[in-house]
């Protein structure tokens, strides 16, 4: 193939690839379209708690690039625009896998940088620590659950999650020392390069990721508890932060494609707030409205980024 069939290649697979995304997005949203009435929304509600959510977006997305920055750069140099775009762009297709497993793939195809390995690795320690975060904001709120209103199934659920935040904590800050365990592993043996590379990092610089996923967090549940308010769904602010957390964590461990969770997002939110209000309909359109924000608009402006995409050099 000549250089010119490789450029006109390029971009029409780019070009495809970008529409199927966003063609798939708009189908999605057409087919949930009907399970709230955001004309009704937009009439009745006060839009300053909106704009005050879509204000948070921006900010969650420069963090989540700014610690995404940061893993990259201990095996290659990126600029943070880059590392940005890179992240729009794994959002857009997250949103076509499973449980959004194609989000740090996405990423890394986005860069298309060398020590390809090596970025699969640190792409391993953020994904770690996001894990780790949705763990123990979970496991907070499945705390406050259970005192008000556990039984026995939650408690089950509530020793499992505690368990499982110890052992992905382990793995997190101690992974190197895991390393030897996973050579006596034939096909894992290729596994033991991140070890090594996970010593390049620094406590600071741990902490630093996991500080910056604990504050991403933070905000996501501040943007839910404020479109909640929007619709007029007034929590203790206890009572608030920790279901919002129960929330989210419940979302991310139950399996799901991220373009059809909608109605099972709703199912959760219903059953998690409906101790705290009647009003479904609100709490329907909440989620409706922070899985729009913080995923389908951005999905959709990463998806145009997939235009500049090579898939040949």
């Amino acid at each position: 193939m000549n250089k010119a069939s490789k450029i006109w290649l390029n971009y029409a697979l780019g070009a495809a690839f970008s529409a199927l995304l966003i063609w798939l997005i708009y189908l999605q949203l057409r087919s949930h379209a009907s399970l709230t009435d955001f004309k009704s929304v937009w009439r009745n509600a006060d839009r300053r708690f909106l704009l005050l959510c879509l204000v948070l977006m921006p900010v969650n997305l420069a963090l989540e690039s700014l610690k995404w920055r940061l893993l990259v750069n201990s095996a290659t140099v990126v600029s943070y625009a880059k590392a940005f775009k890179s992240v729009l762009a794994g959002i857009s297709l997250s949103v076509i896998t499973p449980n959004r497993i194609g989000e740090y793939p996405g990423r890394l195809m986005y860069l298309r940088e060398k020590n390809t390995f090596r970025l699969v690795s640190v792409s391993v320690l953020g994904v770690v620590a996001q894990m780790l975060t949705m763990f123990l904001f979970g496991l907070g709120g499945l705390i406050f659950y259970n005192i008000r209103f556990g039984g026995w199934l939650t408690a089950i659920i509530l020793v499992a999650c505690f368990v499982l935040t110890v052992a992905i904590a382990a793995l997190y800050w101690k992974f190197e020392k895991w390393a030897p365990f996973i050579e006596r592993i034939k096909w894992l043996r290729r596994f033991h390069v991140y070890g090594q590379l996970l010593k390049r990092f620094s406590t600071k610089q741990q902490l630093t990721i996991l500080g910056i996923s604990l504050l991403r967090f933070s905000i996501y549940t501040a943007q839910y508890l404020v479109l909640l308010k929007w619709m007029n769904i007034n929590l203790p602010a206890i009572d608030g932060f920790f279901m919002s957390a129960l929330f989210f964590w419940s979302i991310a461990v139950i399996p799901n494609i991220a373009l059809a969770e909608l109605p099972q997002r709703g199912q959760i939110a219903m059953f998690i707030f409906g101790n705290y209000s009647e009003n479904l309909v609100g709490i329907l359109s909440a989620t409706a409205g922070v899985w729009m924000i913080n995923l389908i608009l951005p999905a959709l402006i990463g998806s145009l980024f997939w235009l500049k995409i090579r898939f040949f050099k």
